[in-house]
């Protein structure tokens, strides 16, 4: 692995808004991909009459490669650049990949968002139903300060490379990120053409207009977020292997503190111990994990079956906390009719997703201010915030948004959307025995 600091970028933005051909081409840039798969995606592309797609081919490819090896970390694509060392969550964006999405971007410490400046598929992903709105709201709440916007198909902008119109989708896109409360001085804006590679690694001459970074020197204007060591360790679980000669292999990304060798873990909410045997990160092995460090750890003491996806790891002198219930300040993004009590949306929240009820409307917010408007309103609308009493259907491993960021903020998902996202301001905690 790389010697240079290490970012992990999640890349996200409407379907067909031209991600996978955008990292498809910063991958073969940087040398990522090989003569081999390059030359194979473009036969492939070539076959079915879609050359201009040849990047999102190799991308393809390389995803059937992942799913066929058991290897620990290949939902991962890493490549360098000048400053750091980069590893990709890929995020697809059709609808059913929101859910995948918010567990995604709870492990990013950046964003590419890609928005396509062709007439009418710009305007779809900004339309209530959109993906690129509710991608930037996503974000927003899974913590995502640093976003890069590529403005992707240039090419085909009416005219061609027509600045106009890359002001047009920068200003409707700029307006929404600041509604959310984005810090737009983290936020850069760049014309692209994938297909081409213009402003991706190299400058175009076809928009001399633009004189800021290529998409890789905005990559490297990125900042390192600072590392909670001093914290408690907290690490959901993402997925689980068994392996042969090895044993029990969780795999995850830690949030906060530092894991060790021979360090007596929990695993919440199953309250099951176990010992810290070995660690590693894309095939190396590491004496300890520090936050943003993406691992596999082999447990002594554990079955595969006594772990899963959305446990969370943390030291047994300090476990992580399982939610009774708790009180969020929610914001309703999408929602047909109202929010009442007794309303049962599934929680998004770290790798984690389960059915939450709500228990109690405590109050509404002015959304001007943020401060109480009304008490124990009957029910919220589309729109507005509020402060919330939701209780698990099933345990639930949560924290206070003010304790631990990336285990206390969530996405509600009903109906196939994103109904609303919230921090978590309290948690009243179940006591759980450790095994």
């Amino acid at each position: 692995m790389s010697q240079k600091p290490h970012l992990n970028l999640i890349v996200i933005g409407h379907v067909d808004h031209g991600k996978s051909t955008l990292v498809g081409r910063l991958l073969m840039d940087r040398g990522f991909l090989d003569e081999k798969t390059i030359k194979e995606a473009e036969e492939a592309a070539k076959k079915l009459g879609k050359e201009s797609e040849k990047y999102a081919f190799l991308l393809d490819r390389l995803k059937e490669e992942r799913e066929r090896g058991v290897t620990i970390n290949l939902t991962f694509m890493k490549f360098e650049t000048r400053k750091y060392f980069f590893t990709i969550i890929d995020a697809p964006g059709h609808r059913d990949f929101v859910k995948n999405m918010i567990t995604g971007a709870s492990q990013a410490d950046a964003a590419i968002l890609a928005v396509s400046a062709r007439k009418g598929e710009f305007e779809s992903g900004m339309s209530l139903e959109g993906q690129t709105r509710e991608h930037i709201i996503l974000a927003k709440t899974m913590g995502l300060n640093q976003v890069i916007v590529a403005i992707t198909k240039m090419d085909v902008a009416e005219p061609p490379y027509d600045q106009k119109r890359y002001n047009e989708v920068k200003e409707t896109i700029e307006k929404f990120m600041k509604s959310f409360g984005f810090d737009m001085s983290k936020v850069k804006f760049i014309p692209i053409v994938s297909i081409t590679g213009e402003n991706v690694t190299k400058r175009s001459d076809n928009m001399k207009w633009y004189n800021g970074p290529t998409l890789e020197e905005a990559l490297d204007m990125l900042e390192i977020p600072p590392k909670p060591v001093d914290k408690p360790l907290r690490l959901p679980i993402q997925e689980v292997y068994s392996i042969s000669g090895v044993g029990t292999v969780p795999v995850g990304r830690v949030e906060s503190g530092v894991m060790k060798v021979g360090d007596k873990i929990v695993f919440m909410p199953a309250g099951k111990s176990a010992e810290v045997r070995s660690i590693e990160t894309h095939h190396t092995k590491l004496e300890k994990a520090e936050p943003g460090d993406n691992i596999g750890f082999n447990v002594r003491g554990i079955d595969k079956k006594d772990v899963k996806r959305g446990d969370v790891v943390g030291h047994t002198t300090n476990p992580p906390s399982v939610a009774d219930e708790f009180t969020a300040r929610i914001i309703v993004v999408w929602h047909p009719t109202a929010l009442a009590v007794g309303y049962t949306p599934v929680v998004h929240v770290h790798t984690a997703s389960i059915a939450c009820r709500v228990s109690e409307i405590v109050a509404r917010l002015d959304p001007k201010t943020g401060k109480e408007a009304e008490k124990n309103p009957q029910f919220i609308k589309q729109g507005e915030s509020a402060i919330v009493k939701f209780k698990p259907i099933k345990p639930l491993c949560i924290e206070k948004f003010s304790d631990f960021p990336a285990l206390g903020r969530f996405a509600m998902r009903d109906m196939g959307k994103t109904v609303g996202v919230g921090v978590i301001n309290d948690v009243k905690p179940t006591k759980i025995e450790i095994k």
